[in-house]
């Protein structure tokens, strides 16, 4: 399943376009799908829970795009603007929070973004509530980013490789200290490994990555808003790890596809009657969604991709006892 499960998404996700599914809606899901994957990088892998990742996410939204838009640097520059910012904001929230632990750190980390919100929320070129608008795409290596389906595969190429950054971190010592620091901190600790130092290099690369998000998705969709910088969207991104499976390499893509299908169907729903009753399911998807959270929760705690790795792993279990009792 290792390496067949990201190969069959990403021949999926490569021929999605030609089987009529609008690029821009698969475009947002990627951007989203990096997301989950930033913040999975840092807490399914360190065990922090952080509530400020939507402030790297926003802030490079807001940076790619104005830098694009009002100075007019091409869009690779634009991009690496972003990700820039987005890196200096979580190597300084990091070198803040990273002292503390458990509910401790999530508090501070929600706090700092607090304070880039209503910072976004006061600067003049965010643009405060009308947002940041009409960011150009331009072009990259010669390629038309105007057009949706050249920018999708722009996304999803860079989708990618995020993803094989993030696997080449994992699988190496550096991101096998990190899972033994989650699994048993004090027994690091002991064993002579800077745990700080590690925790704040893991946390500033998510940063980066959650800032080169909140850019593209500003490409996509021409805006930059003051949601992409609150602290909802932290949760947001806490939801899509939950439900795709925290801690695995496919779980966060999973869960971003599955919560931005279910905004977009239920938006489109409209308003639902049953008799005198009626629901408008266009303003009331949080609640369906807040739904589904808790039944997952309830129900399968691992994620979707956590629980199907736990179902092939037992029925490999009972496939090798068979065997061996047939021998």
């Amino acid at each position: 399943m290792n390496r067949i499960a990201p190969l069959a998404l990403l021949a999926l996700a490569a021929i999605l376009p030609f089987a009529g599914v609008y690029p821009l809606f698969l475009t947002k899901c990627l951007t989203f799908a990096l997301f989950a994957m930033a913040f999975n990088l840092f807490t399914g892998y360190v065990g922090l829970l952080s509530i400020g990742h939507a402030s790297f996410f926003g802030m490079g939204a807001y940076i790619a795009g104005y830098t694009a838009k009002a100075w007019g640097l091409p869009t690779p520059i634009a991009l690496l603007a972003g990700i820039a910012v987005a890196t200096a904001l979580g190597a300084a929230f990091g070198a803040i929070a990273i002292r503390r632990r458990g509910i401790y750190f999530a508090m501070i980390t929600l706090a700092l973004a607090q304070m880039v919100y209503f910072f976004c929320s006061q600067a003049p070129f965010t643009g405060a509530e009308d947002g940041l608008q009409n960011i150009p795409r331009g072009a990259a290596f010669g390629l038309p980013l105007g057009n949706d389906l050249v920018f999708y595969y722009f996304v999803l190429l860079l989708t990618v490789l995020a993803y094989l950054f993030i696997q080449a971190i994992i699988s190496k010592p550096f991101g096998e200290t990190l899972q033994a620091i989650r699994d048993n901190e004090p027994r690091a600790i002991s064993l002579g490994y800077d745990v700080r130092s590690y925790k704040l290099v893991a946390f500033t690369i998510s940063a980066a990555i959650a800032g080169l998000a909140g850019s593209l998705k500003a490409f996509a969709l021409g805006v930059a808003t003051l949601p992409d910088v609150h602290w909802t969207q932290s949760g947001n991104v806490i939801l899509m790890c939950l439900l795709g499976g925290m801690g695995t390499s496919l779980g966060p893509i999973v869960g971003a596809v599955v919560v931005v299908l279910l905004e977009n169907q239920l938006a489109s729903l409209g308003v639902i009657r049953f008799g005198f009753f009626s629901i408008d399911f266009s303003t009331k998807a949080p609640i369906v969604i807040g739904i589904v959270f808790m039944l997952c929760v309830l129900l399968f705690r691992r994620g979707i991709v956590g629980e199907l790795i736990a179902l092939l792993s037992k029925r490999g279990v009972a496939a090798g006892a068979a065997q061996r009792h047939t021998n």
